[in-house]
């Protein structure tokens, strides 16, 4: 399944991993929450600023962690394991591949769309299932890379989530009642 990406489905599930397709979701957010008088301390662009912000958050802390772990990718030691010593390159994450940069950065965005929009969760988690599939599809990505990456998305979107959005914890917006 090297090909995955000559496909178009794989070219779609990609794409989920790919910061500028959160921007872009974050901007039609912006555009359509802009004008419906949103009580403070709710502002128009706060929902479409935390789409994007998750999802760049989530692709920094990343790097940090190819930083830390160091593990390359599949394809370089014939399938096995191996960890780049920490004097070899050691501010590089050139082919480290744990967790992968793509699929952590689309459960963030799929995490933090959930929290915007509940009832549409299962949809983002599939196309974030979906990006981390062709990942170890295309022998970029072991399974644990992807399993971990999509763990820390998430982890990273809903600690955003509760740390930044105008909302409550339990989602009640600042009059005690539950958000729409």
């Amino acid at each position: 399944m090297n090909d995955v990406y000559g496909r178009d489905w794989g070219r779609l599930f990609r794409i989920a991993g790919f910061v500028p397709t959160w921007m872009l979701g974050s901007a039609a957010l912006i555009l359509s929450d802009r004008g419906t008088g949103a009580p403070a301390p709710r502002r128009f662009w706060w929902r479409g600023m935390l789409l994007t912000a998750a999802p760049v958050a989530s692709g920094l802390a990343c790097e940090v962690l190819k930083i830390l772990l160091r593990r390359e990718r599949p394809g370089l030691h014939d399938g096995a394991y191996f960890f780049r010593s920490f004097t070899d390159h050691p501010w590089s994450t050139t082919a480290i591949g744990l967790p992968s940069s793509h699929v952590m950065v689309a459960f963030a965005g799929a995490g933090m769309a959930s929290c915007l929009f509940p009832r549409t969760w299962p949809a983002w988690m599939l196309f974030a299932a979906g990006c981390a599939f062709t990942r170890v599809a295309a022998q970029a990505h072991f399974l644990s890379d992807v399993v971990l990456a999509g763990i820390a998305g998430i982890f990273v979107a809903r600690s955003m989530w509760f740390r930044l959005s105008p909302l409550g914890a339990d989602g009640r917006d600042g009059r005690g009642e539950l958000a729409q």
